[in-house]
């Protein structure tokens, strides 16, 4: 019946998978909008039930994840190309950034970059814990703290494991792009039955739930933009009027594919964001305060990442973790397959340590400096300046119109409104156009000849899930957001830790087992004046003694190991060399 519904439709892709997936997104939709009550209820009771008895899994399972990833770039593995051996990188080291800039975390840096900050600042986390006041200096080291935190390694990590899967599996062993590849090692040919094809339905699923989710915040920022500059509402109806333009721009976007539509978005959003925060930096009056202080906050963060990596609220109990760290790692976790599908299939050709490197450092030290201009900026206006940041995105609860308020305290401030409001709308667009293509890929198993229907499908399923979370449910806004985010995530959690057993496996069978290192051997020393005794008494061995030393055997050739190496011919000299035997003259022809 699936087989027949697919031809029908002229579609080209796994049927079992993609009406599962599809089937689910459109039950969530009609159970949210006919038992909107009772849903809202259960997803709520069951959220907090998570948050309380499984946070501290949320917060170990990330920071395992990233030594996980620094050890197997730092060992012998690190030297694995993804892809074949002598197999060049496809992109450029700056349109490669680029891309990893705008579809992973562009969105989250612009939503979050002067929210994060201030909400901390108006409200440190360990205040009561630790005795810090809010508005204080102490405050807003704190605050860069966990701002950091969370938006730099941990984040980065989240998705930099199951990319590097996606890279090796997909390039490497040239399986179908899809989560229950990564599960090869372990399942064998299971993973086209059907423990994988529900694998990948969890994953497809998930993954549009944790796209909506960005969408969501996105929708709200832009809508409080809308509303700073012009009065627009913040009401539902306006917020499905944005969502229905985002994904209309991203439709477009879709269909001229990746070189067209999402590369070029990504380089120009890249520009535009870096002129933005160069403006911050210098149109604000405060450079030297923003320069000193970014250094001297990552070096906070670097000294307090191991307390803050395991931190869990043990003793105060205060609930704050559950509602930030754990909700963005739920959130991160589940887009990161279709993030790491994404980034797996930009890096094709780069080695482990290139690729752990760069998907760590470059975009979380950018990061870096985009919440040190941001962050500190704004600790400048509450410190030094008018300040009203901190009333509007604490005390009024305004998180979405931080930036905008921000913004009102520099020079052409409207226009300064307009273009974040073009950027955030681009980042967002070009989010759902490659979770489209993504998630497409995720359902047929490969990349060929995908009709453009199919993926016009998802970027519609996304907005329609979208706007069911974000208008539609009971609670509404960013709560129900969170709550149901942090369900979503639990399965890519545990997911996760069977994907670092399966590429160590892979690996280990790969790369293959490398002997045991051997050095030269050397004679036993003795000191003088014994070594002499021995000579004169007649019961001892002095031959593999001596008084200096001396190597008992030479030092081994090393051979390179991926290199055939022919074994030594035995035999005479003639036939070591492969020379003739000598030919005895004929007496008789020597004779003539």
């Amino acid at each position: 019946m699936l087989e027949r519904l697919h031809d029908a439709l002229r579609l080209r892709t796994s049927p079992a998978i993609f009406f599962a997936s599809a089937a689910v997104i459109l039950l969530f939709v009609i159970a949210t909008l006919a038992f909107t009550e009772p849903l809202d209820n259960a997803v709520s009771a069951a959220s907090d039930w998570l948050l309380t008895n499984l946070g501290w899994f949320y917060i170990l399972g990330v920071t395992v994840f990233l030594v996980f990833l620094i050890f197997i770039a730092a060992g012998r593995f690190g030297r694995v190309k993804l892809g074949s051996n002598d197999e060049p990188p496809e992109h450029s080291g700056l349109a490669w950034f680029a891309m990893l800039f705008a579809t992973g975390i562009g969105s989250i840096l612009m939503f979050w970059g002067v929210a994060e900050p201030v909400s901390h600042f108006g409200k440190p986390p360990r205040g009561e814990a630790l005795g810090i006041e809010a508005g204080t200096w102490e405050a807003a080291r704190e605050a860069m703290n966990f701002t950091y935190y969370h938006f730099t390694l941990h984040t980065w990590t989240i998705f930099a494991l199951p990319a590097l899967c996606f890279a090796y599996f997909i390039h490497k062993r040239n399986l179908p792009p899809r989560v229950s590849s990564i599960f090869q090692p372990l399942l064998g040919n299971r993973i086209h039955g059907p423990i994988g094809k529900f694998t990948d339905v969890v994953a497809i699923v998930g993954t549009v739930f944790g796209i909506a989710v960005s969408i969501g915040l996105g929708t709200l920022q832009i809508n409080g933009g809308l509303n700073q500059l012009w009065g627009v509402p913040e009401s539902a109806g306006w917020q499905l009027i944005i969502i229905g333009v985002v994904v209309g721009i991203a439709l477009i976007s879709v269909s001229l594919g990746l070189e067209k539509g999402i590369k070029v978005l990504s380089n120009v959003n890249i520009v535009a964001a870096i002129g933005l925060m160069l403006f911050v930096l210098f149109a604000g009056g405060a450079t030297l305060f923003i320069l000193k202080g970014t250094i001297q906050s990552f070096g906070s963060y670097l000294m307090n990442l191991p307390e803050l990596a395991l931190w869990n609220d043990t003793f105060a109990n205060t609930g704050w973790q559950n509602t930030w760290t754990v909700f963005y790692w739920a959130w991160t976790i589940t887009w990161s397959p279709f993030v790491g599908i994404f980034i797996a299939r930009i890096s094709k050709g780069r080695t482990i340590r290139q690729f752990v490197s760069g998907v760590l450092a470059v975009p979380a030290g950018f990061s870096v400096i985009w919440f040190g201009v941001f962050g500190l900026a704004s600790m400048d206006i509450e410190l030094n300046g008018e300040g009203g940041l901190v009333e509007r995105v604490v005390d009024d609860g305004d998180v979405p119109g931080a930036l905008f308020a921000f913004l009102d305290h520099f020079p052409a401030a409207p226009v300064l409104s307009v273009i974040a409001i073009i950027l955030v709308v681009i980042f967002f667009v070009t989010s759902v156009d490659s979770a489209a293509l993504v998630t497409d890929t995720m359902a047929n198993g490969h990349e060929d000849f995908n009709p453009l229907g199919q993926r016009i499908f998802w970027a519609l399923a996304i907005g329609l899930i979208t706007a069911t979370l974000l208008v539609f449910s009971g609670t509404g806004g960013l709560d129900a957001l969170e709550s149901t985010i942090i369900l979503v995530g639990l399965p890519f959690f545990v997911m996760a830790f069977f994907q670092m057993f399966a590429l160590y496996r892979a690996l280990q069978a790969d790369a293959g087992e490398l002997p045991a290192m051997r050095t030269r051997e050397w004679k036993q020393v003795l000191p003088p004046e014994e070594y002499q005794r021995r000579l004169e008494e007649d019961e001892h061995d002095t031959s593999d003694l001596v008084v200096e030393p001396e190597a008992a055997t030479d030092t081994p050739t090393l051979r390179d190991p991926y290199l055939e190496h022919e074994e030594p011919k035995k035999g005479t000299l003639a036939a070591r060399t492969g020379s003739a035997k000598p030919r005895h003259p004929d007496p008789e022809s020597a004779g003539r």
